[in-house]
């Protein structure tokens, strides 16, 4: 499959490749190394003005990873698991984007970026086979195989509030921050949204701030995170065990976090050494806090004891009984959102110059020109800042026209929720994949162990095809529709659906309620989606050049 010409229909095509990939964060790296290491001739498009993809965007005070940083980097280079020093425990954002920088120039992957560029357009030719990539910049290039790597967080959401163009101070939100240092001093602050980001973002932005004034809608569960400096000592020993600790993560860790597993429930013990197991979790701090018992996911009773346990410390830790209520999240049970995980946030609200203003019994009515009005009252404020999360799974994948067989686009075919085959393909879209797509582990788990798993499977599919001269393949649509209540089945034999969550698609108006990625495991799902490939890609509509489609198997 070596570069083609431009196709006749395509006149004013100027280039061509095999690969097109959208997306320059941490799976658009990756996909583009392997891509160059099997000679496939390959274009990236960014719509950054660098490599890093979320860490790129997420510049707000206090972001970090929410894995830890030994554990959130590549596998597929020893040499540089071994040469970068990751400097904390959790790396903060600064950290993993410098980390993301050093990826991109040693192996030297800028020379087939293109940065500030936005891919607009993608049509499939059926004639030809292959697809036609416009971009912001007015070209449009041709490519064999388009890889969507948008990553799952990345489309930033602005909330639809009354009045918000009406504001006179600047807006900043947390997902498409500025480049250059925001400075809070003296200022009054509004904060809208709770969850990962504001939770982050909270105690920074009120140690500079003149007053900073919380907007809470759902209170979140969040477990501190103990951050500390990493030692030579305890890097070396990672560094000594990634072997098995990547093989772990890989193959036995559900999320693909490598840390002792639960070995039984919650109700099997008595309260006494169930709390005394959840204060040790608590004092370790971070998201192995669930991994207390097996159960935490599947059993209400179960679940209660823990959530119980969180509430209890959120009351002891803030000394205003009606603040600490508010802060205690009852609706809905700990982890079936993402669990988050702070330095500091629920102590914040101990601080003088700090307030909280419940929006969920009194929605905000309107941001006037210097005020966010709650109930008839005007919260005065100088700056406002928008942690109101994203259009997950879907949200970056929904900005593209992408157009497949027949001229159908991807928005109409999941007009009603996504449908792919195994997170990685759709039906009617040919030679177009996805990494972490809805329907995979994705943002169940440890991103990058999900990215590095889905690269190397396109990698290997996209040989099996040049071996076999094959000119297409999509998802088979029974394949599809068995997968797609397969990931529902599964997420509804546990607690996760009854929470509102961007997991569902919750947190945007009048998007489909469908739970997203695949709760399985990342194990079950690695071997789910070898034992499809080992069957000759099961499942998959295969086409050989030059005639008629077939299914293959499945």
């Amino acid at each position: 499959m070596s570069s083609a010409q431009s196709s006749p229909v395509e006149r004013h095509a100027t280039e061509a490749y095999d690969v097109i990939v959208v997306g320059a964060g941490f799976a658009g790296m990756y996909m583009l190394h392997r891509l160059r290491g099997l000679g496939f001739s390959a274009r990236v498009f960014e719509q950054g003005g660098g490599v890093g993809g979320t860490w790129y965007w997420n510049r707000y005070p206090g972001a970090r990873c929410d894995v830890e940083s030994m554990q959130y980097s590549y596998s597929f280079s020893e040499e540089l698991q071994q040469e970068w020093d990751w400097s904390e425990r959790y790396a903060p954002q600064p950290e993993i984007l410098k980390y993301a920088n050093h990826v991109a120039d040693r192996f030297d992957l800028r020379r087939d970026i293109q940065f500030n560029t936005r891919v607009e357009r993608a049509v499939f030719d059926e004639r030809s086979n292959s697809w036609s990539v416009t971009t912001s910049d007015g070209k449009t290039v041709e490519a064999k195989f388009v890889v969507l790597a948008t990553g799952c967080l990345s489309n930033a959401r602005k909330p639809d509030i009354n009045g918000l163009e009406n504001f006179k101070g600047p807006v900043y939100h947390t997902g498409n921050w500025p480049h250059e240092p925001v400075d809070f001093t003296g200022l009054r602050v509004g904060l809208i949204g709770t969850g990962s980001s504001g939770i982050q973002s909270a105690p920074i932005i009120a140690e500079q701030a003149k007053h900073l004034t919380v907007f809470q809608r759902t209170a979140n569960f969040s477990i501190p995170a103990r951050n500390g400096a990493l030692t030579d000592e305890e890097r070396n020993t990672f560094r000594k065990n990634y072997p098995e600790i990547r093989r772990f993560a890989r193959e036995v860790a559900r999320n693909g976090i490598y840390a002792v597993q639960p070995d039984g429930g919650a109700l099997d013990d008595d309260a006494d050494a169930r709390r005394a197991k959840y204060e040790a979790r608590w004092e370790r701090g971070g998201l192995t806090f669930m991994y207390v018992y097996n159960n935490l996911g599947l059993d209400r009773t179960a679940n209660d004891t823990a959530a119980d346990f969180v509430r209890g410390r959120i009351a002891e830790i803030v000394r205003d009984p009606e603040i600490a209520k508010l802060l205690q999240p009852n609706s809905h049970p700990i982890g079936t959102k993402r669990i988050c995980i702070d330095t500091d946030y629920f102590a914040t609200f101990n601080r003088p110059n700090v307030s909280l203003v419940d929006i969920k019994s009194n929605p905000i009515e309107e941001i006037t020109a210097n005020a966010v009005r709650v109930a008839g009252t005007d919260h005065d404020i100088d700056a406002l800042v928008l942690a109101t999360g994203f259009d997950a799974m879907t949200g970056s994948v929904a900005k593209i026209d992408i157009r497949g067989r027949r001229g159908q686009t991807l928005n109409q075919k999941w007009a009603e929720g996504p449908k792919t085959y195994l997170g990685l393909m759709s039906a009617g879209f040919p030679n177009l994949f996805i990494i972490t797509g809805p329907g995979s582990p994705s943002v169940l788990s440890n991103m990058i162990v999900s990215i590095e798993q889905h690269v190397d499977w396109i990698a290997d599919c996209l040989i099996h095809m040049r071996k076999h001269s094959l000119a297409t393949m999509e998802a088979g649509r029974a394949a599809e529709d068995k997968w797609v209540a397969h990931v529902n089945e599964v997420a509804h034999g546990t607690l996760y659906p009854q929470a509102n969550s961007w997991y569902m698609g919750a947190n945007i108006p009048g998007k489909p309620r469908i739970f997203m990625p695949y709760i399985g495991g990342v194990g079950v799902y690695r071997q789910i989606c070898n034992d499809v490939a080992a069957k000759g890609y099961e499942g998959f509509v295969i086409e050989r050049a030059e005639q008629p489609r077939r299914l293959v198997t499945g």
